[in-house]
């Protein structure tokens, strides 16, 4: 990619790049927080045994503190996301009208209404001091016109701007973010889903202690898969999304939607900008540097980083049981030398089989075949390796 295909992206507004890359780094530090959070050996939450008359009950019985960093590592993304915005429209309103006076540039501003008429109300608030880019019928008035929440019809409240909105108006005058354990989704090892998508959905709600997840006939066992996260509250709802679902959809949003049409007018753009590159660098030239970032945002580098974790262990246990494999120490080393990508990779062309069809079964064990034996070699190249460095440390010695 060459720096000339940002021809959409002008010098004014370079800067914004920065921001939006700033703030995924924020974001990648808000994962580090989470991922040690979310992986801690004795899990984010624990159960209790209940016995209930026939029944015995599955008790959370306590929910791990949540680390106070990740609300304030929120609290940097969000107000990053918030001035990326900012930034884009004072950016452009100054090349537009030149230097403002304190007056007018206290008229910039990004608003999120829900209602035309509140919008309507906005802009008949900038007639007086407000900038000549900012007045009645103007291109840029457009532009943030077509960003408003009050396009959504149905629901208004759960457009990107007024949900970035309420997270930062809540953030920077009041409190930090509300965060909690939750258990969006679990399923029965023996009533398994024939898909994620059909996996039944608990309350989005925090986890409380006391709270009944499961419960059997006493002296049955049944396995049983939990999802467990980390969600946030939206500010004056009962909502409770998943935390790093949320700045992912806000994030793509502003960066994807939102910024190019402020400096566009376009609904999208090509290239879109990338979610990060080198800003801790000086650049002779901002746009080759942009060119060679990368499109891959924090939240789905989380994401990626907690499934390859769950496959390994999963695919660890299964190469394990399987005939002529290697000593567990050497799976694990050879699973832990695959990149999460390459890990879910390899996971995706495993067919899911609820019938037990004996094709697709079949075919199965040939793949998991073939990786048991990839350990093996893994593990003899490990040891030729290992033979050779002692052998050189003890010429050496000798010598």
């Amino acid at each position: 990619m060459t720096s000339s295909q940002y021809s959409w992206l002008p010098d004014h507004h370079l800067g914004v790049a920065a921001t939006l890359a700033h703030t995924d780094e924020v974001i990648a530090n808000l994962s580090e927080v989470l991922y040690a959070f979310q992986t801690q050996e004795d899990g984010i939450f624990q159960l209790a045994e209940v016995p209930v008359g026939e029944y015995s009950q599955s008790v959370v019985a306590s929910v791990a503190p949540i680390p106070r960093k990740v609300q304030l590592l929120v609290v940097d993304a969000m107000v990053g996301l918030r001035n990326a915005l900012e930034h884009t429209l004072f950016a452009e309103v100054e090349y537009r009208d030149g230097d403002l006076d304190a007056k007018a540039a206290r008229q910039v501003e990004i608003p999120a209404n829900e209602t035309i008429e509140n919008f309507q109300k906005w802009i008949a608030s900038k007639r007086k001091n407000g900038p000549p880019s900012l007045q009645a019928d103007s291109e840029l008035l457009e532009r943030i016109d077509a960003l408003q929440p009050y396009h959504r019809v149905q629901d208004p409240s759960d457009h990107p701007l007024a949900i970035l909105a309420a997270h930062t108006n809540r953030y920077k005058h009041r409190t930090v973010p509300s965060t909690a354990v939750m258990l969006p989704a679990m399923y029965r090892e023996d009533q398994m889903p024939s898909s994620l998508s059909d996996l039944p959905r608990r309350p989005e709600a925090p986890l409380q202690v006391g709270e009944v997840i499961a419960e059997n006939p006493i002296g049955t066992k049944v396995m049983v898969t939990l999802f467990p996260t980390v969600g946030i509250n939206r500010p004056d709802t009962a909502r409770w999304p998943v935390l790093m679902k949320e700045l992912d959809q806000l994030a793509h949003w502003v960066r994807a939607v939102a910024v190019p049409r402020l400096i566009t007018g376009a609904p999208s753009v090509v290239p879109a900008l990338p979610a990060r590159y080198a800003i801790a660098v000086g650049h002779e030239d901002d746009r080759s540097s942009l060119a060679g970032g990368s499109a891959k945002a924090a939240p789905q580098v989380h994401l990626e980083r907690l499934s390859a974790r769950m496959v390994r262990a999963d695919m660890g246990e299964t190469l394990g049981a399987m005939q002529d494999a290697p000593e567990k120490d050497q799976i694990t080393a050879w699973l832990e030398s695959l990149s999460d990508e390459e890990m879910l990779r390899r996971m995706s062309e495993l067919r899911a089989t609820f019938d037990y069809e004996p094709e697709i079964v079949l075919a199965n064990f040939a793949i998991m075949e073939g990786m048991r034996d990839e350990a093996v070699r893994f593990g003899r190249s490990v040891a030729v390796a290992n033979d050779s460095s002692l052998g050189k440390g003890e010429a050496s010695v000798v010598s």
